[in-house]
């Protein structure tokens, strides 16, 4: 299969041919937003320009503001952090579970604090975090949940969709997710009061604009008495061509993401039997839908032992792999910047998320987005050897 086909191509055509017209902008937009919500099962969803303005967005709507915590993993890309600095709010980082990588209900609870105001989770990898635990720990100290998705599409927990669960639910379209668009973000609530606060935030603060409408009208905004700005807000908006691009790839969502999981199942084979690795551990009432396949490296000298098991896969044909995110806490800024922020009252020193800092040095991510699978066929086989050979 290919992953950009005649549809999404056709769709940005008719974008352009519309010639960016006033009156025609916001078609494709609109005709993408209701397609996310149908497939998405939400109310509203509101577009963005990247998946981490989602996130900001979401904080804002809630209103969470200068000086209070936000939890969050740090075993992830570092934007699920940075949204909640660019929030003026402080970034509190809770360990994670050993087996699933996800963030870990028990440390959760011991970070909590009376400035704790949300949760930022991550469904790592495509696998979803417990959320039964959450949403307890959420109810019992009135705090709000948002979803960070970006690498989960189509993933359930318990039999139900992953990105139904938190106040807000973001999602990303950067290029190497389920569904892409290059960049874009998404941003999802059953909230009406909520949505209309994000849709202004998305746009500038304009009166005109409300969880499901993204446009003002031409004949609302040429007024001179018109009141524009009603709040503050940012030009967080999706293109139309970004927009036409993600309505051609939502159409064809369960095949992009089903031959995910059939590439996860190709690496299941490979790996079977191995003691150099352990896979993420994906609960019987969890799908993962394999943004990556990810693995830990059994080994007590990582610094040499992952660089070695990579130049061997890499001998024997591989395309490479992923390692994980450096922790966030662990990164230059954190440590030399974040660290001396007025707020932070946590030590970005080791020891602060053994199990991150355990995973983080030893995780090998196996890419899924093969669109033939006989490609992924020959990765595993490379992998199966690699597994057989390393010493």
């Amino acid at each position: 299969m290919k992953r950009i086909t005649d549809l999404e191509k056709k769709y940005v055509l008719e974008a352009l041919d519309n010639e960016f017209n006033t009156s025609k902008n916001g078609m494709f937009t609109n005709r993408m937003e209701a397609k996310f919500t149908d497939v998405f099962e939400y109310e509203y969803s509101i577009s963005h320009v990247n998946g981490t303005a989602t996130m900001h967005t979401a904080l804002h709507a809630l209103g969470v503001g200068k000086g209070d915590e936000v939890i969050v993993p740090p075993l992830t890309m570092a934007s699920t952090s940075l949204c909640v600095l660019q929030n003026g709010s402080i970034p509190v980082f809770a360990d994670v579970d050993i087996n699933t990588f996800n963030i870990d209900p028990k440390s959760i609870l011991e970070k909590i604090t009376p400035k704790t105001k949300a949760i930022i989770t991550v469904a790592l990898y495509g696998l979803s975090p417990e959320y039964d635990e959450i949403l307890e720990i959420c109810k019992k100290y009135n705090i709000f949940l948002i979803e960070d998705n970006a690498e989960c599409f189509l993933g359930y927990y318990k039999g139900k969709l992953v990105g139904t669960f938190g106040d807000f639910s973001s999602y990303s379209f950067q290029a190497s997710k389920h569904i892409t668009c290059g960049e874009g973000g998404m941003l999802t609530t059953n909230n009406p009061e909520l949505a209309d606060i994000a849709r202004r935030f998305t746009s500038l603060g304009y009166a005109g604009v409300s969880g499901k409408q993204a446009k003002i009208t031409r004949n609302d905004i040429q007024d001179p008495t018109y009141n524009r700005h009603i709040s503050v807000g940012y030009n967080y908006r999706m293109s139309e061509v970004q927009s036409a691009v993600v309505l051609g790839q939502l159409e064809r969502i369960e095949d992009l993401v089903n031959i995910r999981i059939k590439v996860g199942e190709i690496f299941d084979e490979a790996i079977e039997g191995s003691s150099i690795v352990t896979k993420q551990f994906t609960p019987d009432y969890c799908v993962n839908s394999y943004w990556g396949y990810s693995m830990v490296l059994n080994t007590d000298n990582p610094e040499v032992d992952w660089y070695k098991f990579r130049d061997l896969f890499q001998k024997n044909g591989g395309d490479g792999f992923y390692a994980a995110w450096k922790l966030t806490y662990q990164e230059d800024l954190f440590i030399k910047e974040i660290q001396f922020m007025d707020g932070i009252t946590q030590e970005y020193k080791e020891g602060l998320c053994p199990n991150a800092e355990f995973l983080q040095k030893r995780i090998i991510s196996m890419k899924t987005n093969y669109w033939n699978l006989e490609e992924a066929k020959e990765q595993a086989a490379i992998l199966k050897k690699t597994l057989k050979e390393f010493k």
